[in-house]
C-alpha cells in the first residue's frame, strides 16, 4: 500500500477516518501494518502491500482459488493477444486518451487483466476484489507507480466519496448475492461528470437452453478443489465435440454451446491450441463454481442506473449486457 492512498480511504463500516500503523515498509510500498478508524474503532490490517476489508473466508473464496492458479492466463502481456484490451474499450467506449492521468476505480478486478490495460493508458487505477485474487493481482502487476490494490467488499466500498473519474465493473455483478445493491454503491464513488461502464451476463430466454444452468445447482455446491479436478479432466474430453458442433454452418457458434465447455476457439482464433485449452479450464471452472450468478435484463439494467441518478445512460446487449452512465 502507498502512503497516498490513505487519503482517499475511509473506514467501510462508519466512514470514518483511518490512520496507519506501519509494520514493514520498502521504499514507497507500506508491506504490512494495519488501519486504525478513529471513530469506531475498526481495525483492518495490511498483508502482502494489501488493506484487507473483508473476512478471510467469504461466498467469493472459488475467485481466488482461480486466479491463483491461473494469475496469467487472461492477461494481455501473457498471450500477445489483446483480448483484454478489446474487452475493456469495447464495454466502456473509453479512448486511452481520455483515460490517461484519470483515476479509475477497477472494481473486481481478478488477476488484473483489464487494470493491465488501464495503467498502459497512463491512468491510476485502484483495483478492488473481494477475493483473494487480488494476491494475483499484485502478483502480476505490482508494485506499480499507478497501481492500488485493495481487498474490499463491494457493498461496503472502503473509498471516501466521489474520489474517482473512471469507474469499470465488468463481468463481476451477477456474481454478487444483491446484484442491485451491488450496482447501487458504485455510483457515489464517483466524482461530478465521472463516467461508469459496466457489464453483466445477459438474461435471456435461451439461457434456458444452456446446460451450464442445469449443471449448475449441482456444481456450486460441490467442493471447489474437487470440481477444478474435474474440469481439468473433462474439458480436453469436451473441446473437440464443441469444436465439431462449432464448424456447423449458420448455427455452429450458438451451437457449440451444447456441451458443457468455454470453447473460446472460434472468438480468440490467435491464441494457441494450449492457451484454448487453459481459457477453457479456467472459464469452465468460472461457469460452474461461483455461488450466485444472476443475468440481468436490459430493462432491469436501464432502471437501475436511472434510480442511481445517473445521466447519459446507454443500454445494449453485445454479447454482454452493457451499461454506460454519467455521475
Amino acid at each position: 500500500m502507498k502512503l497516498e492512498l490513505l487519503q482517499l480511504l475511509c473506514c467501510p463500516q462508519c466512514r470514518g477516518e483511518l490512520t496507519l500503523s506501519i509494520g514493514h515498509q520498502n521504499g514507497v510500498e507500506v508491506e504490512s501494518g494495519s488501519l486504525q478508524c478513529e471513530a469506531c474503532s475498526g481495525e483492518f490490517p495490511i498483508v502482502r502491500s494489501i488493506p484487507r476489508f473483508v473476512p478471510a473466508e467469504n461466498y467469493a473464496r472459488n475467485f481466488g482459488l482461480q486466479w491463483s492458479l491461473f494469475r496469467k492466463t487472461q492477461l494481455d502481456s501473457h498471450t500477445g493477444v489483446p483480448i483484454s484490451q478489446e474487452r475493456l474499450f469495447f464495454s466502456t467506449e473509453w479512448t486511452p486518451e481520455e483515460m490517461a492521468r484519470k483515476r479509475i476505480l477497477d472494481a473486481g478486478c481478478g488477476a488484473g487483466r483489464f487494470a493491465e490495460v488501464a495503467l498502459s493508458t497512463g491512468a491510476e487505477v485502484v483495483a478492488i476484489d473481494y477475493s483473494s485474487a487480488v494476491d494475483a493481482c499484485w502478483g502480476n502487476l505490482g508494485p506499480h507507480p499507478r497501481l492500488h490494490v485493495v481487498q474490499a467488499d463491494i457493498y461496503k466500498l472502503p473509498f471516501k466519496r466521489h474520489a474517482f473519474d473512471r469507474l469499470y465493473c465488468l463481468g463481476v455483478l451477477q456474481h454478487a448475492p444483491d446484484v442491485k445493491r451491488a450496482f447501487m454503491s458504485l455510483p457515489a464513488n464517483l466524482k461530478d461528470g465521472g463516467k461508469i461502464a459496466v457489464d453483466v451476463y445477459a438474461k435471456v430466454p435461451l439461457n434456458a437452453l444452456w446446460p451450464k444452468y442445469w449443471l449448475r445447482p449441482l456444481t456450486r455446491r460441490m467442493d471447489q478443489q474437487r470440481l477444478l479436478e474435474f474440469v481439468q479432466r473433462a474439458v480436453p474430453r469436451l473441446l473437440p465435440l464443441s469444436d465439431f458442433l462449432a464448424g456447423v454452418p449458420v448455427v455452429g457458434r450458438k451451437l457449440r454451446y451444447a456441451v458443457p465447455v468455454a470453447n473460446h476457439r472460434p472468438d480468440y482464433p490467435s491464441l494457441s491450441r494450449a492457451q484454448i485449452t487453459e481459457w477453457a479450464v479456467l472459464n469452465t471452472y468460472d461457469m460452474f463454481s461461483p455461488a450466485y450468478d444472476q443475468p440481468q435484463s436490459a430493462k432491469t439494467l436501464q432502471r437501475w442506473f436511472e434510480e442511481a441518478g445517473l445521466r447519459e445512460v446507454k443500454v445494449y446487449r453485445r454479447g454482454h449486457l452493457i451499461g454506460h452512465g454519467v455521475r
